[in-house]
């Protein structure tokens, strides 16, 4: 079942079937693009899964206003939902509608994946089973992996092949691993994971301990996981130009509260707001999918991206990495140093990604 907001091509005509691939008319045919003259790039098609959820509802706004792709690229959403909660999805469509955002072109509404995916070029798969009371992570890995199993197929079947895929469900780097290998269409390396809102969350934490602005923060990075085992490296960051650790000169804090504030702060979102993190998580994801379509000027982020042998790691893992952006490609830093207690805490959150792929091997 699916539904179009009025200025998106019709889809009545469609049938869900999840075998074929969906063909969508040009972005001319949209009548509501021919009122805007002043865009002279075409809409380009933005998945959304879990769209009705925290996290795609704090997103879903900001695409659709131009702060993802720019205010000068107009954009059609395609809100994708379980069945159950599809119904949701009209509400939301309502919503946007009531923006008048002169950036938004269509919305498309669906519970098929292929018809959400068809045609798109950016796919953000912020939807993921949770985690329940007593169950075991290899459970969740499994039941996640079902879940992005499907729509690895589906984005294969359906998207453009240069489709850009972040996943945002947790467990991030594991699902992301399991959609690029059922996703024979697209390229590996246009799956990632998001690790953008560790990263942004410890340059808040870096900026108050040094009484700094994040702006000031560079060749700071996110190493391996997201979870607990993450490594925040501050050993290449700079503040301003000096090096990070020394401008902070607190070795303890760096070992004591730096790392354990950055690695546990979702938990403590959780706990202090009683619900998980929405709008910051978004933030994340929308900042994530901009620099990798609009570059980083040459500065350093962190991205969950294949795994190669640099760094004496794995290949073959979504693992997170300082990376640069431009042209709409990701390119790893290489050539950094690495003291011994950066390769231990980098070989720690290899060795947990290694175990999460074996419990999930059967579905790679």
């Amino acid at each position: 079942m699916s539904f179009v907001s009025r200025f998106a091509s019709p889809l009545s005509a469609l049938s869900p079937v999840m075998s074929r691939r969906v063909a969508f008319p040009l972005a001319s045919q949209h009548r509501s693009f021919t009122k805007m003259s002043s865009f002279t790039k075409p809409p380009v098609r933005v998945a959304v899964t879990g769209a009705a959820g925290a996290i795609g509802y704090a997103l879903i706004f900001r695409v659709a206003s131009g702060q993802m792709l720019g205010a000068d690229h107009p954009v059609i959403l395609h809100l994708i939902e379980v069945p159950q909660v599809e119904a949701n999805l009209k509400g939301v469509k309502m919503e946007l509608d009531d923006c008048a955002f002169p950036t938004l072109k269509g919305v498309v509404c669906t519970s098929d994946l292929e018809v959400g995916f068809g045609d798109c070029e950016y796919a953000m798969l912020v939807g993921a089973k949770p985690r329940g009371p007593g169950m075991e992570r290899s459970d969740l890995l499994k039941d996640n992996g079902k879940i992005f199993t499907g729509q690895g197929k589906a984005l294969s079947a359906a998207a453009k092949p240069s489709c850009k895929v972040l996943v945002v469900g947790n467990p991030a780097n594991t699902n992301a691993l399991i959609a690029a290998h059922n996703s024979k269409n697209i390229p590996f390396e246009n799956f990632t994971a998001m690790t953008r809102l560790d990263h942004n969350r410890a340059l808040t934490q870096i900026a108050q301990k040094a009484k700094c602005d994040v702006e000031d923060i560079d060749k700071f990075c996110v190493w391996g996981n997201h979870s607990p085992t993450m490594y925040p490296d501050l050993s290449h960051a700079t503040i301003k130009g000096t090096p990070a650790k020394q401008v902070i000169n607190d070795e303890s804090w760096i070992k004591n509260e730096f790392y354990p504030t950055v690695q546990k702060r979702g938990a403590a979102v959780i706990d202090a707001r009683k619900a998980s993190s929405a709008a910051s998580a978004a933030n994340g994801a929308l900042e994530h999918i901009r620099d990798w379509a609009l570059g980083t000027g040459g500065k350093w982020t962190s991205m969950g991206v294949v795994s190669d042998d640099t760094y004496g790691l794995q290949k073959g893992l979504i693992y997170s990495y300082p990376v640069t952006c431009a042209n709409g490609v990701w390119t790893k830093v290489t050539g950094l140093p690495v003291d011994q207690h950066s390769h231990d805490m980098m070989q720690h959150t290899l060795n947990e990604l290694v175990q999460e792929r074996d419990m999930v091997k059967d579905m790679l």
